[in-house]
């Protein structure tokens, strides 16, 4: 029986146990990674389907030929499908669904109003912490712009200390002697009238800017009438940043409502873009926009419903209206998910006429034009990445081009907490789950030679040992002296034939084992900024973890000086803090809050940091 023949009867047995059940399959490729997510009210039905029809795309023909295998989760209802459908997509990124183009975690702006004195901040870890969040952002510029204009009206705090009323500072920083923060720290303002701010942001956050201007209205008057000048100084100034930027924004409906407007462009290949307009009260507060991957031969319901899935699944906050440029599939499945999210139900709309259709027409004209971009983007990024490995394989007469490129740097100061770096490219780009950190056991003192040598025979003996893939190209941080040393390891590993460069950086002179000229390319070639780009990752990389030994042994150094301090104090206060800094920041009764430290031990390490840190 072939291997095929094995594949199908497998695949066959698994079609005959399937349940009538609503739930999510799972199709994985040989390697067993999973290439497609769907959902199915019915398991049986759905996935069987498959394999029995003739009428198939080309799409679906191509991602039944690599199924391997398959498995599936059933739910207790569809709609508990539809959420897990999209939670499993944003994990897996396969590659026959239709998908955001960027795999990563789209910021939030999150907001702690579960403590005392809340922060402000970005972040891109939502938790069910008791804290407000706001987003996702696709542009982290427009964070930033966004929390710059919260400090500036509100001057809320932007440390991160953790702050008590009850238990003000002695000091407060820089940005409250310069009036850009009130001064929670010392109990310059209180704790209520603090939280009264927070839900001022919240409000702005929300695009409520009328509701917000009414509010602080009537506190400016109250706070006059109280005869409070200088809370109602601070109410005046936040009305009138208000107002301007109240005029910033666009009026796009006199209606007081929330709506989320979403255009969907396909482009010429198997990318779309989704361009949303956010409208809060009328006014538009701003715009993201979402490439789509994947979306060749679907249809533009199946890619508009697709984008919506996973969007909303993330969203911090849901509109009363949701208007469309084209009509959707499993509305209904959707209107139920959001409806179930915001608490009541939303209205979707496909207007044809009025200044709502004039609202989609804008959308899709910024979709066009963030089309435009996108292509050029990625025209630039496919030269810098893969057209540049490519070209690298030319110049060096490789056999084969270089898709997967290792990097190596040594770091040391003076010969103390001698590291080496590892770091990995694939087709251009980083990739950082294959990085790898050693620390240097058999060399004394300065060594960047020998520590090149332990290094290199310890990555590819073990690779050997392992029959584990050797890379296409090896590149060492260094020139003539740096590479000899590499080279001597691979020839006695018996792999000298493996290709390996030296990147010398002063002069940026590529060096090959055996050839005595160096080869020179312009500067401002993709090929050279490839090897750049591996060589300064490959140095940033080993910089960043000697300064953590470093920083690690002289923590360990300084907290064992302090008298009364043993090994069982020491781990405890760093198991409680975290860092030396933390420990030098905290207060006495902070430290008699780890366990083992009395209050006589806290005032001993209090005093004794505060006057030995300036030597470290």
């Amino acid at each position: 029986m072939t291997v095929n023949d094995n594949r199908q009867e497998h695949i066959e047995a698994q079609l005959k146990e399937l349940p009538r059940q609503p739930g999510v399959y799972l199709m994985k490729d040989e390697t067993g990674m999973i290439i497609y997510v769907g959902k199915a009210k019915s398991l049986r039905s759905r996935v069987r389907s498959y394999f029995r029809k003739n009428d198939q795309t080309y799409k679906t023909r191509m991602l039944v030929k690599y199924i391997d295998d398959f498995d599936y989760i059933i739910t207790d209802t569809e709609v508990e499908a539809y959420i897990l459908e999209a939670n499993l997509i944003k994990k897996h990124q396969p590659k026959f669904n239709i998908r955001l183009k960027d795999d990563k975690t789209y910021p939030y702006i999150k907001v702690t109003k579960n403590v005392d004195f809340p922060r402000v901040f970005k972040t891109r870890i939502v938790k069910n912490d008791g804290a407000e969040y706001f987003g996702p952002f696709a542009d982290v510029d427009a964070i930033y712009k966004t929390l710059d204009v919260i400090k500036d009206i509100f001057k809320l705090r932007s440390c991160k200390k953790e702050l008590k009323a009850d238990q003000p500072e002695d000091r407060p920083c820089l940005n409250y002697h310069i009036d850009k923060c009130l001064g929670p720290c010392i109990g310059a303002v209180s704790r209520e009238d603090y939280h009264e701010l927070i839900d001022q942001v919240c409000l702005f956050l929300s695009g409520r800017q009328v509701e917000l201007r009414h509010q602080v209205e009537e506190k400016m008057k109250k706070a006059a009438a109280e005869r409070n000048f200088e809370k109602a100084a601070r109410f005046r100034d936040a009305l009138e940043a208000f107002k301007k930027l109240s005029e910033s924004q666009k009026v796009m409906t006199d209606k007081n409502i929330d709506q989320d407007v979403v255009a969907l462009v396909q482009g010429e290949n198997d990318t779309a873009c989704a361009q949303l307009l956010l409208v809060r009260n009328g006014r538009l507060i701003g715009q993201e926009y979402f490439i789509l991957q994947g979306t060749e031969e679907e249809s533009s319901a199946e890619t508009m419903a697709s984008f919506l899935q996973q969007y909303y699944e993330q969203a911090a906050g849901i509109p009363d209206e949701l208007l469309l440029n084209t009509e959707i599939n499993y509305q209904e499945l959707l209107a139920e998910r959001l409806a179930d999210i915001k608490g009541k139900k939303i209205s979707i709309q496909y207007p044809q006429k009025g200044d709502k259709k004039k609202m989609l027409e804008m959308a899709e004209r910024n979709a066009e034009q963030n089309l435009k971009k996108e292509d050029i983007r990625s025209k630039y990024e496919k030269q810098r990445t893969s057209g540049a490995v490519e070209k690298l394989g030319e110049i060096l007469k490789l056999e084969n081009d270089p898709y997967h490129i290792e990097g190596f740097d040594i770091s040391n100061i003076q010969g103390t907490d001698s590291v080496a770096s590892m770091v990995v490219f694939k087709n251009g780009r980083p990739s950082k789950q294959d990085y790898r950190r050693f620390k240097i056991k058999t060399v004394e003192g300065p060594d960047d030679f020998s520590s090149m040598k332990e290094v290199v025979e310890r990555r590819y003996a073990r690779l050997l040992r392992e029959d584990k893939e050797l890379p296409d190209l090896i590149l060492i941080d260094g020139g003539k002296g740096q590479l000899n040393a590499a080279y001597e390891i691979l020839e006695l590993l018996g792999i000298e034939d493996l290709p390996i460069i030296g990147l010398a950086k002063r002069e940026e002179e590529i060096f090959k084992p055996g050839e005595s000229e160096p080869i020179t390319l312009p500067h401002h070639t993709p090929t050279l900024q490839l090897l750049q780009r591996v060589r300064d990752e490959a140095h940033r990389f080993a910089v960043s973890y000697h300064r953590k030994l470093r920083s690690r042994r002289l923590t360990h150094s300084m907290l064992d000086e302090i008298p009364g301090v043993g090994e069982t104090r020491r781990n405890a206060l760093l198991q409680h803090f975290g860092s030396l800094a933390k420990i030098r920041e905290a207060k006495i009764w902070q430290l008699k809050k780890v366990d083992g430290i009395s209050g006589k031990t806290a005032r001993k390490i209090y005093d004794y940091l505060r006057e030995n840190m300036r030597a470290y």
